[in-house]
């Protein structure tokens, strides 16, 4: 314990030497910007103190930035409780209200009046209300003889530990969260409100003008916003929804600059960064530059061409398949760009001769070797396997196992083992059975069983194809025996003979269910399908892939704990990992390749001039081309008269930021971040300031559409507007 102790404040110690060279790389806890970055945040044209940005003791602006449902980030707007966000944030409750007769995706809605707000069941936001570093009591018995899952279960014991202590006789909630690859543990305590209702958000064709054509890319034109509102009770308290609940009063909110950005401004995008792994060796980049990436893209351009198709020529599967395709898509782009950009960027040269100047310098120091001359080594016997088990990783994952009827046979599972049910409690049966139910309609109110039809067998087609047959269950090979090759036929075998692609015998089957009637379910093609591949996966594949996962987190804990020991005066921060995160830059323009060079804004003037009438991606309403026709951008215009709508930045984002405030050097709002270019997107893995940029809805743009598109002047009366 003495030892490990010792190598906590060896860590700790290291972590503040190795902060003595700033830049615009980085992603930062709040609760250390007083020591580690305000300084050269001030110099860069930052007004404020840490105290503004995060305290404890007063309100502050973490108060305004929120996790918004699972994976994005919100901001409050106003006294009363206004939360702005991403369109395609907000885009499956848009979704989840639209029909065919009120299609909100394709015409936007608004709320008037406060009694018109949508409820959104199911939709949360979380608050961070304190910070705190928990490093000795989350490592309170590990030891170094421990294996990797003895050391976190113990880990998870001690967190669970520190959770139920830090909330009890409170509201709040809690969780710890490990740091530099587990060498620090900080809690976070939380304020959740579970109240939360739709007020507006453009029609798709102003929300994701430009669509899957312009995502991850720059120059946009898109108003990617929506508004929701928070509730609570009368106390102010979190509460579920009830018609008595009332706007909830924040603790912060944030001003509206009318000022806009110029040039070399200075910006902070405050938000909830998902995932980065930005100190991986070069071994890892190769991997998922040269193998995982292309795969993965291959898999969903299938699948992606599949619902496309279908989307365009049915507007009911169109409704249903939007908030699906685009989730499906957001990565697929995504990953194209990382490919390229890791290799613009010469990453793998890079992180190799990186390797090469920490080896020297391991080799230089008794002490050193003695610790950490086997790490990379041992990286490179690890990642030698990886890379044969990586195909079958996700081809398993993006391919043989995502046909949606899969999902209900998942749903239905616990009735096919009679020991997986108390038969002799009429309550559990009705409580397992009645969330059965609740999950399979939700699952069919967005699901075309012909549409996964034709997904499946091409899944199937590509996995057989790539996949030695070695790795593939016998049972599943023995029923294609059947079809010479046909796997068109198989698949419509498989949804001929199947009830699971139908709501209501599904339906029956659960209302039904007694004891003997999981036989049904044990009988149907689909869920042997199903079931086959994922016991397969989950015996014959996961296992040998989770053992190397194990061998990686030990090695990179150890590799990171050594690159701060060694690298000195390299800058560390903690990788992403969905926690709350100050990121800090300034507007500018970039290069993308020869003889190209992107200005840092965009206008309306670029959005006209991309429109495109009834086209997928580059329609607009006739609204929004009337007021640019008459010039009529109110007082949203910027000096020179015209209207911008977009603006870039060298802020460190990554997923998880969209909807993430960007705020001025006074704290106020100038934007809101909703993306990455598309040659920045390895910014996950290798930040390359001279490429990586964040992509920002100018808050003016998002005023004037909300004021003079779609008249909803009084939500502009409730912001605090700067001018």
């Amino acid at each position: 314990m003495k030892h490990n102790t010792l190598k906590i404040s060896l860590c700790i110690s290291i972590l503040m030497n190795s902060l003595k060279a700033f830049a615009d790389e980085g992603m930062w806890l709040p609760l250390l910007l007083d020591q580690l970055t305000i300084a050269d945040m001030q110099s860069k044209g930052m007004k404020l103190s840490s105290e503004d940005i995060y305290s404890v003791n007063r309100s502050s602006m973490k108060d305004a930035v929120l996790l918004f449902g699972s994976g994005c980030t919100g901001e409050v707007i106003s006294d009363r409780g206004l939360v702005l966000t991403n369109h395609h944030c907000g885009f499956g409750q848009i979704q989840s209200h639209s029909s065919i007769e009120h299609d909100y995706i394709k015409d936007g809605f608004w709320a008037m009046r406060q009694e018109d707000e949508l409820i959104c069941p199911g939709l949360s936001v979380t608050f961070i209300i304190k910070i705190e570093d928990v490093t000795s009591q989350a490592l309170m018995g590990v030891t170094d003889g421990m294996s990797e899952s003895e050391r976190q279960q113990q880990i998870e014991i001690n967190n669970k530990t520190i959770e139920q202590k830090a909330i009890l006789g409170s509201h709040y909630g809690a969780y710890v969260r490990g740091f530099y690859n587990g060498n620090q543990y900080y809690l976070f305590i939380t304020e959740t409100y579970k109240d939360v209702r739709l007020v507006g958000a453009p029609p798709q064709s102003i929300g994701n003008f430009g669509g899957d054509a312009d995502n991850w890319m720059w120059p946009r034109h898109t108003a990617d916003f929506s508004l929701f509102r928070i509730y609570a009770d009368k106390n102010n308290r979190p509460a579920e929804y009830s018609a008595e609940n009332v706007p909830f009063k924040p603790r912060y909110f944030f001003p509206i600059s009318m000022k806009g950005v110029q040039e070399g401004d200075f910006t902070m995008v405050y938000g909830f960064p998902g995932r980065t792994t930005e100190y991986i060796s070069s071994y890892a980049v190769d991997v998922i530059q040269n193998i995982s990436d292309p795969q993965k893209v291959a898999i969903r351009d299938a699948r992606l061409n599949i619902w496309w198709n279908d989307m365009m020529t049915n507007d009911s599967i169109r409704i249903k398949y939007s908030a699906k395709y685009y989730g499906l898509s957001n990565a697929w782009k995504k990953w194209q760009g990382e490919i390229m950009g890791l290799k613009k960027a010469d990453a793998i040269e890079k992180k190799m001769a990186y390797e090469s100047d920490f080896n020297s310098r391991v080799l230089s120091n008794p002490e050193w070797q003695k610790n950490y001359d086997q790490i990379l080594p041992s990286l490179k016997i690890v990642y030698d396997s990886i890379r044969l088990l990586q195909p079958l990783i996700d081809y398993y994952n993006e391919a043989l196992m995502s046909p949606e009827i899969f999902r209900i046979a998942g749903i239905v599972k616990p009735f096919s083992d009679k020991t997986g049910i108390d038969t002799t409690s009429s309550e559990g049966m009705f409580k397992l059975t009645e969330k059965a139910k609740a999950q399979v309609k939700a699952f069919f109110k967005d699901y075309d069983a012909r549409t996964d039809l034709k997904m499946t067998s091409e899944m199937i087609n590509m996995s057989i194809q790539r996949l030695p047959s070695d790795r593939l269950p016998k049972s599943f090979l023995q029923s294609l025996n059947k079809y010479d090759g046909d796997y068109g036929e198989y698949a419509s075998d498989i949804f001929a003979k199947s009830f699971l692609d139908n709501e209501a015998l599904v339906l029956d089957f659960l209302n039904d269910y007694k004891k003997g009637r999981e036989k049904i379910l044990l009988q149907d093609p689909a869920f042997i399908l199903a079931t086959a591949l994922k016991d397969h996966y989950d015996s014959s594949i996961l296992p040998a892939y989770m053992r190397l996962n194990d061998r990686l987190n030990i090695i990179n804990r150890e590799y990171m704990r050594a690159q701060m020991e060694i690298m000195r005066e390299r800058r560390f921060y903690p990788d992403a990992n969905s926690t709350l995160r100050v990121a800090y830059g300034k507007v500018e323009g970039y290069q993308p390749r020869d003889g190209v060079v992107y200005n840092y804004y965009t206008t309306i003037d670029g959005l006209v001039g991309k429109y495109f009438p009834n086209d997928e991606f580059y329609d607009a309403p006739e609204r929004l081309l009337q007021l640019y026709e008459q010039k009529d951008f109110g007082q949203y215009a910027d000096a020179s008269g015209n209207l911008r709508t977009c603006f870039i930045a060298s802020n460190h984002t990554t997923g998880g930021n969209s909807g993430s405030p960007v705020l001025n050097g006074e704290g106020q709002l100038v934007g809101t971040n909703f993306d990455r270019c598309w040659e920045g997107t390895m910014s996950d893995i290798y930040f390359d300031a001279s490429q990586c940029r964040n992509i920002a809805l100018d808050v003016r743009y998002t005023l004037f559409v909300i004021d003079k598109f779609a008249g909803a002047d009084y939500l502009i009366d409730e912001m605090f507007i700067v001018k």
